[in-house]
C-alpha cells in the first residue's frame, strides 16, 4: 500500500461531526501532496464560514503524523475564490448526495381521526427493533402530532452550514415535523396549499437524512395538495392505507385508494384501528364502532387486511407522554413482516424544482 493511500485511510476516520460523514467522502479533501516525509494536504471544507475549522485541521495534522514515514504535515485549507462569493442562502439545503434512502412507506387515510400518526409510529417503532435505520417525515402541516408521540419535551432542531439536522428519538429514530420549527408548538399553522407543498420538499431536500432504511411519512388527511405532493416528489415505495370500522371511514380511504392508483403509486394493504375493546378482565372483545368493513374494502382494492388494533387506553397514555416506543402491540408484527417482504428499495432523483 503506498503512502498516499494510506494517508487517505488515515483521513477517512475523521468525521464532519455535523454531517456525520468523514471528510473524504464529503470530498473536503482536495489534494494531497508528498515530498520527502512532508505532506501537504489540502482541506475544502464546504463552507467558508465552517466553525469547526480549527478541530478538523488539528485533527487531520494528528491523523497524517501517525502514518509510517510522514515528519511533517501541513494543511492548507482552500477557501473560494474572491470573486465567487458563498451566500448563506446557496450553501443551505441540497443534500441529496449525502442522504441515503432504500425504502419511502407513506402512510394514509383520506379521512382523519382514525390514526395514521400512531399507525405511523407503531411502524416506526417495529422496523427500529428489528434493527433497520428509520426516519419519519411529519408532512402533516396544519396537523402535526408526530413530535407528541416521540419526545416527552420538545427537542431542538440543530442546523449545520448545508442543513438542518433532525433530533433523534430515545431508540434512534430521525423526526422532522414543522412543530419543531414553530416558536410555539400551540401556533396555528394558516398556509394555503402551495406553501405546504413547499415545505414538505424542504424537508426533504434541506434535512440531513443520512442513511435510512425506511423513511416513513406521515400524510395529512384527503386527497389535495399535501399527499400529493409527496406521491409525485418522493419515491415512494408503497402506501400503508389506515381506517377505523365506520362506512364512514371506508368510503372516504377508498377515495384516498382511488388517489394512490391514479398517482400511479402501489397500495401495500389496510391497517384498521379502534377495530374492537378488550374486556381486561373478562378477554371478551366488543366492538365499540360497529362491525368491521375492512375485508370488504380490501377485496374491493384487492390489497390484504394487514393487522386490526384493538382500543387501548394504555396506548394513548404512552403516546400523550411521548413514549410510542414503549408499546407493546403484538398485532403490529404482522404489518411490519409484510412491508419487509414486498417493499422494493426506491430510486432517488433529485427533488423538482
Amino acid at each position: 500500500m503506498n503512502q498516499r493511500v494510506e494517508i487517505l485511510q488515515a483521513l477517512r476516520t475523521i468525521k464532519d461531526p455535523e454531517l456525520d460523514r468523514d471528510i473524504v467522502t464529503l470530498n473536503f479533501i482536495a489534494d494531497v501532496k508528498i515530498e520527502e516525509g512532508n505532506v501537504t494536504v489540502h482541506f475544502r471544507p464546504d463552507t467558508a464560514k465552517c466553525p469547526l475549522l480549527d478541530q478538523l485541521t488539528s485533527e487531520i495534522k494528528q491523523k497524517v503524523l501517525q502514518v509510517e514515514g510522514v515528519q511533517e504535515v501541513e494543511v492548507v485549507i482552500d477557501h473560494p475564490k474572491q470573486d465567487e462569493p458563498v451566500e448563506a442562502e446557496q450553501e443551505f439545503g441540497g443534500v441529496q448526495d449525502l442522504n441515503h434512502v432504500k425504502k419511502v412507506i407513506a402512510v394514509m387515510s383520506g379521512k382523519g381521526g382514525v390514526g395514521k400518526s400512531l399507525v405511523t409510529g407503531l411502524l416506526a417503532v417495529s422496523l427500529r427493533r428489528k434493527g433497520y435505520r428509520v426516519g419519519i417525515l411529519d408532512a402533516d402541516i396544519t396537523g402535526p402530532s408526530i413530535p407528541k408521540i416521540f419526545f416527552a419535551g420538545r427537542p431542538e432542531v440543530s442546523y449545520s452550514p448545508r442543513a438542518m439536522l433532525p433530533p433523534v428519538s430515545s431508540t434512534g429514530i430521525k423526526v422532522m415535523s414543522i412543530n419543531l420549527l414553530l416558536k410555539n408548538e400551540e401556533d396555528a399553522v394558516i398556509w394555503r396549499g402551495p406553501l405546504v407543498g413547499r415545505a414538505i420538499k424542504q424537508f426533504w431536500t434541506d434535512t440531513l437524512w443520512g442513511d435510512i432504511d425506511y423513511f416513513i411519512v406521515d400524510l395529512p388527511p384527503g386527497t389535495s395538495d399535501a399527499p400529493l405532493t409527496v406521491m409525485q416528489s418522493l419515491p415512494i415505495s408503497g402506501i400503508l392505507l389506515v381506517t377505523s370500522p365506520q362506512g364512514l371511514a371506508d368510503m372516504v380511504v377508498r377515495k384516498a385508494a382511488n388517489m394512490a392508483s391514479q398517482v400511479g403509486v402501489p397500495i401495500l394493504g389496510i391497517v384498521e384501528n379502534m377495530s374492537f375493546f378488550k374486556a381486561p378482565d373478562t378477554g371478551t372483545e366488543y366492538e365499540i364502532f360497529g362491525p368491521s368493513h375492512a375485508d370488504e374494502t380490501a377485496n374491493a382494492l384487492e390489497i390484504p387486511v394487514l393487522a386490526r388494533l384493538p382500543i387501548d387506553s394504555n396506548i394513548a397514555i404512552l403516546c400523550d407522554q411521548g413514549k410510542v416506543e414503549e408499546c407493546q402491540v403484538p398485532e403490529f408484527n404482522a404489518v411490519t413482516a409484510w412491508i419487509e417482504r414486498v417493499t422494493p428499495d426506491c430510486q432517488l432523483p433529485k427533488m423538482p424544482a
